[in-house]
């Protein structure tokens, strides 16, 4: 006999989450320190990725699991089919945020670096992220000191007009209006940054201090 098959209501999804019985506060346990996520948001140069990498090691030597997600690593693989354009740009957003939605859950102290140049992607992350420690990090820094680093040359290139859609200079940043965290990169030294970082996450309650990290 034939099992008829019946059509989805409109609207009707196959699909359903599954429920884990491992939940987020064990793995904290197991870790000895909480999960968050932590995104670094600032134009180009301004120090997002060499903060959020210097902050891993300090926390890695320490027994910390953590992880950074780097905008530049992320757009040769999972994002590589995506382009400068607005819409790319918050589909670009889009798709980390609910990455690192899922490592914060799978226990590990995230850290994603991005410029993110829109506030409105930027509210998408806080929205998706209503349920789980997050927390927006400016990472400060004038136009002009992030010209003057242009560690990959891109500001150069830009104004000679071989890159279009470049943040601060042919498309826009919207600063942060009220980020949980301001770091002036062009006035602290890295140590500076990190240790700024640590402090912000000790008094966050996400770790706690171990031999003086």
């Amino acid at each position: 006999m034939r099992t008829r098959k019946r059509t989805l209501i409109p609207g009707e999804t196959t699909f359903f989450p599954f429920q884990s019985k491992v939940l987020c506060t064990d793995r904290h346990l197991l870790n000895g320190h909480r999960s968050a996520l932590l995104w670094f948001t600032g134009l180009s140069g301004s120090g997002k990725s060499t903060l959020a990498h210097a902050l891993e090691e300090r926390l890695f030597i320490n027994g910390v699991r953590s992880y950074v997600l780097d905008g530049d690593n992320i757009r040769h693989g999972l994002n590589k089919d995506l382009g400068l354009s607005p819409e790319d740009r918050k589909e670009n957003i889009r798709r980390i945020a609910e990455v690192a939605k899922l490592m914060v859950d799978a226990g590990i102290l995230t850290f994603a670096a991005f410029i993110a140049p829109y506030r409105e992607s930027r509210k998408f992350i806080r929205t998706l992220m209503a349920e789980m420690p997050y927390y927006e990090c400016y990472m400060k820094c004038p136009l002009g000191a992030c010209e003057a680093r242009d560690p990959k040359g891109l500001y150069k290139k830009a104004k000679a007009g071989i890159i279009n859609n470049m943040t601060g200079i042919t498309a826009p940043y919207e600063e942060p209006e009220h980020p949980d965290l301001v770091i002036e990169t062009d006035q602290l030294t890295i140590q500076e940054g990190v240790d700024t970082l640590i402090s912000f996450l000790v008094e966050k309650n996400i770790i706690t201090i171990k031999n003086e990290i």
